[in-house]
């Protein structure tokens, strides 16, 4: 008799209490500086690999971002189509573009700020009409230094635009140009480029050949770095979401060799 009132004590303790939060999305619509790489590519990252690492086990990261899509390309190819056919209630849309929709020497990606307006106009209604939240992110900054040490604007009418939209649709932004700017203007001339893709011929890697001098695409540091930034925004913006958040802290982040959030 007491086994049984035990049993039943239990398993009444499991249908009240259940599972602690339902599992919830988090979508990222983007280009390569937050895309996901294969472990060939290492150390090239995309912030959006190790978001998770300021995130509950509640939360799923389903990393959309591609490398080389703006706004246009990224809805030409039918990427933000199957967003739309995933996301439901309670999820969130993070969307980043501005570096390919501002590269004029290629058309098939090139994007007027009116059109690219009207694009992240689109992601926003798509996320509201489906029950999601989306979070407008400015495009992250190149690390561009000027012979005084002071890193420049870059992206700024994409930035800009973004700002706007954000501003008019009331929407949550996550002003990632301004954040990491700063933030490698702390760094330093030298010390940023371990964030970046600066990578010597003696490094070894087969991907470089001749070595790597890239400001544009991230390292596993820079990845982790950045996905601290982004991460301690959301958790400001006191969204559904941002109870989920627990930022790292961007400085001197861990080098793992991989996406893991913690070493082995």
């Amino acid at each position: 008799m007491k086994a049984k009132k035990f049993a039943a004590l239990a398993l009444g303790s499991l249908l009240l209490t259940g599972p602690a939060l339902a599992e919830g999305k988090i979508f990222i619509a983007g280009d390569s500086t937050a895309a996901s790489y294969k472990p060939d590519r290492f150390p090239q990252m995309g912030w959006g690999m190790v978001l998770k690492c300021s995130l509950d086990a509640s939360q799923n990261v389903v990393n959309r971002a591609m490398g080389g899509r703006s706004t246009k390309t990224f809805i030409g190819e039918g990427r933000f189509d199957a967003i739309a056919k995933d996301i439901s209630t309670g999820d969130t849309l993070l969307i980043q573009f501005g570096h390919n929709d501002a590269n004029d020497k290629k058309p098939e990606r090139y994007t007027p700020i009116p059109e690219f307006k009207t694009n992240l106009l689109r992601f926003i209604a798509m996320a509201r009409e489906k029950g999601a939240t989306p979070v407008l992110i400015t495009p992250v900054a190149i690390r561009r230094f000027d012979e005084k040490g002071a890193i420049g604007e870059s992206l700024t009418p994409y930035a800009n635009a973004t700002r706007e939209v954000a501003y008019a649709t009331a929407t949550p932004l996550v002003d990632l140009n301004y954040d990491s700017r700063v933030y490698m203007q702390k760094r330093g001339v030298e010390p940023s480029k371990a964030y970046y893709l600066h990578y010597p011929k003696e490094a070894g890697y087969k991907q470089w050949p001749d070595g790597v001098s890239d400001d544009v695409h991230f390292s596993e540091k820079g990845a982790r770095a950045v996905a601290a930034l982004v991460a301690g925004r959301l958790k400001a913006l006191g969204l559904p979401v941002s109870t989920h958040v627990t930022p790292l802290s961007p400085d001197d982040p861990a080098v793992l060799g991989n996406d893991a959030c913690a070493a082995s």
